[in-house]
């Protein structure tokens, strides 16, 4: 019995750890400020104004590209947005993004998002959930993708 629990300690002090280390990442465990690092975009604040922030410092576009930043909106469910960067282009409405915090405490790499917008102008996504290994059931609303400069 003490065993287990000693293992359990260890694996819940280890687990934010491992989130923070992969990729020569060692920064704040949030979005924005990974997103910045990975992408050396260099906009501030709350992930959700990273949209106006960059109008005429980046050019902003509504086609995903490996790495650019997809920045959703604010939502009740997300009231500071969030950011994620593409690692890879599966086709007109999936990409792959590294992103961090999306799973609370962890660092999520390649993980799917797909655009479900009427337009198909990636204004409306699904997320990958990790905890259950499948799309959420949530969509969430859009500006597009910031591309990195250099």
């Amino acid at each position: 019995m003490k065993r287990g629990i000693a293992r359990i300690m260890v694996a819940a002090l280890l687990l934010p750890l491992a989130a923070c280390g992969g990729g020569g990442w060692n920064g704040r465990l949030q979005c924005a400020p990974y997103a910045r690092d990975m992408t050396h975009v260099q906009l501030k604040g709350d992930a959700a104004s990273w949209w106006a922030q960059a109008r005429g410092r980046y050019p902003r576009s509504a086609v995903p590209r490996p790495g650019a930043v997809l920045v959703l909106r604010s939502t009740s469910r997300l009231p500071d947005g969030h950011v994620s960067v593409v690692r890879a282009v599966r086709g007109p409405r999936e990409v792959l993004v590294d992103q961090a915090n999306w799973v609370p405490g962890r660092v999520g790499r390649a993980e799917p998002v797909i655009d479900v917008s009427g337009r198909n102008d990636w204004s409306r996504v699904k997320v990958w959930w990790a905890p259950i290994h499948d799309m959420g059931k949530t969509v969430y609303p859009a500006y597009g993708f910031i591309l990195p400069t250099g």
